[in-house]
């Protein structure tokens, strides 16, 4: 059975974007960077929703080859492209880049990629994981706290409808106060 995770960039109270999907306050050191890298690697299958899909694959297939491209980007776009990807949309229609779409319902088809044998799957996108945390799919949180509040904007952690408990199995500092906390959901 796969796990499944979900990790990204917050602020101190709790947004992956600020209004109007701004990012600037999470740009990462290298070593942050490096860290992201080496997850996208070692992930078996991602997940996205539609809008972060559109965000990433409008920038990462050809990342490697922009004048001025660092050996982390080149890294990055090349684990990127190489990672199996899910979209999850209605509207998404030929994808490239090692993605298939998928157009059925969103739980029933992560209930069945976690029952497969293989690497951790990991969600990507405040709307698709939202949908992941409801239905109690998420075995792995890993919250990478920036130091700044936002006052708005997308939140990292949807309205649930009963409690999850976690427990802590990693925490780490990065560069410029950036603090990863990783947590395990007990089931």
């Amino acid at each position: 059975m796969r796990k499944l995770t979900f990790g990204m960039n917050v602020s101190v109270d709790g947004y992956i974007a600020a209004p109007d999907n701004d990012l600037g306050w999470s740009t990462p050191s290298d070593e942050l960077f490096q860290w992201w890298s080496d997850r996208v690697g070692a992930t078996g299958l991602a997940l996205y929703g539609r809008k972060l899909w559109e965000t990433m694959s409008s920038h990462w297939p050809t990342a490697d080859q922009l004048p001025g491209a660092t050996s982390a980007q080149i890294e990055f776009a090349r684990r990127w492209r190489h990672v199996p990807k899910v979209v999850f949309s209605s509207t998404a229609g030929v994808l490239d880049w090692n993605a298939r779409p998928v157009t059925g319902d969103a739980v029933t088809e992560m209930t069945r990629l976690k029952s497969e044998d293989g690497a951790a799957m990991d969600v990507a996108g405040a709307t698709l994981a939202a949908t992941a945390m409801r239905a109690g799919l998420i075995d792995e949180y890993a919250i990478v706290t920036h130091p700044v509040l936002l006052g708005g904007g997308t939140p990292f952690f949807t309205t649930l409808d009963n409690w999850v408990n976690l427990t802590v199995v990693e925490t780490r500092r990065f560069p410029d106060d950036v603090l990863l906390t990783t947590y395990e959901t007990r089931h």
